[in-house]
């Protein structure tokens, strides 16, 4: 991919923004856009989402939700409409397996779109390939969505973003030596820290992982663990209202100036600015996976338009709302080119795994999905330091370097994605 790569030399050449929707069309762009209620046989399509402690990851399935109700109301599926069926796992393994097996074996949908939880990928991934059933994700955090053949998700997870991070600390802060601080579940901070060790020491680097137990936190033991280490660079690989309350404790003991501080996409969330307050300004740098909020772009210029017109008052618009709206969007196009009156799950299971070369401005490169036994087709971001209120983009889209990436790689070089 030819992706532009710019350093803190290029900083002025961004602007200033405080996470504030951008200016919106006047109205939507959706599926057919031709102002026509479809009336036909709806299509069945479903959504799991995490929405309970330790967080609330429903934003991707209430922007498909909203997109969804959008093309309904602009011809449908070549007159079809769409009937989005969303259940919320509540972090909970059993209710997770429970709602999957509602949706893909009682109510028979030919998708899953916008899913984003921190355990339903885990436990459900084996029906999905049983059931040939693709989940077009848009929140993913832990491996087994990455490293499935039916699941595909627009946003990073934590493996691209946390090791953008660290590329940007060392190439901009000097970083030598990296604390990793997550949560001690194998296939989430286990997963993502022990990459993180594998990149620093491609790099000649150092790096410490700082697991801590997520039914009993004690983040001012780990900030003295990230202080005994000796370590110079704090990467905060959690949801948002652990790492900003590290980030807490650093500033109750004036801790500050004492580690270079990086973080993936978390911390970029709309409710962030106000809880950092001035302190932090110029000492907090995030890797995004996808575009600002406010960026001037057709796709998030309509994804706003879309939440405006579509959405519900207390929806999410963060980056999974972003990603679920892209995957939402995506799915559409490929139904779109469809018989209707043959959709079943088996064609559409065809038509997403032909998915290839899509664009969008809240992307950095393509998207796309193949007939693959794992995904990852969005693995490049940019970069903003937090700044008076508000996050400045510093790097704009810049991929990374990592093994993991040499399989997907591959498949890029097979859809002629890279030379």
């Amino acid at each position: 991919m030819n992706l532009r790569h710019l350093g803190l030399a290029g900083a002025t050449a961004f602007a200033l923004f405080a996470l504030q929707p951008a200016a919106v069309a006047a109205e939507p762009v959706c599926g057919l856009n031709n102002g026509e209620t479809a009336t036909g046989e709806p299509i069945i399509v479903g959504g799991i989402n995490g929405n309970a402690p330790p967080g609330d990851f429903s934003g991707g399935t209430d922007a498909a939700a909203a997109y969804f109700n959008c093309v309904n109301d602009n011809g449908g599926i070549n007159g079809r409409p769409i009937e989005y069926i969303v259940e919320n796992d509540q972090w909970n393994p059993e209710l997770a397996a429970q709602v999957a097996t509602k949706l893909v074996k009682d109510r028979g949908v030919v998708a899953l779109v916008g899913n984003g939880s921190g355990v339903s990928m885990a436990v459900n991934a084996r029906l999905y390939e049983d059931e040939n059933v693709m989940a077009m994700a848009s929140a993913c955090a832990i491996s087994d969505c990455y490293e499935n053949a039916n699941i595909v998700s627009t946003n990073q997870g934590p493996l691209p973003s946390g090791i953008g991070a660290l590329t940007f600390a060392i190439e901009e802060l000097g970083t030598e030596h990296a604390a990793c601080i997550g949560f001690n579940i194998p296939n989430n901070g286990g997963w993502a820290c022990d990459w993180m060790g594998k990149f620093m020491e491609s790099k000649g680097k150092k790096s410490t992982a700082l697991l801590m137990d997520p039914a009993a936190v004690d983040l001012n033991s780990v900030y003295l663990q990230a202080l005994a280490e000796g370590v110079d660079t704090i990467l905060l690989m959690l949801p948002a209202g652990p790492a900003l309350g590290i980030l807490k404790v650093a500033e109750e003991q004036d801790g500050r100036d004492m580690f270079k501080w990086v973080s993936p996409t978390p911390l970029y969330d709309p409710t962030v600015p106000a809880a950092l307050g001035d302190y932090w300004d110029d000492n907090l740098y995030v890797n995004i996976e996808l575009a600002p909020f406010d960026s001037d772009g057709p796709d998030n210029r309509n994804w706003n338009a879309v939440m405006d017109a579509y959405g519900k008052e207390d929806d999410r618009r963060d980056t999974f709302s972003q990603s679920g709206y892209v995957s939402a969007k995506f799915f559409v196009e490929a139904l779109l080119e469809m018989d209707p009156a043959t959709i079943d799950r088996a064609s559409v299971t065809e038509a997403i795994k032909a998915i290839s070369g899509k664009t969008s401005d809240l992307l950095c490169g393509p998207y796309y999905v193949g007939d693959f036994d794992r995904h990852m087709p969005n693995h490049a971001g940019r970069m903003v330091v937090f700044r008076d209120g508000g996050f400045e983009v510093v790097r704009e889209c810049y991929d990374i370097e990592s093994s993991y990436l040499d399989p997907i790689r591959e498949q890029e070089r097979q859809l002629g994605l890279i030379q």
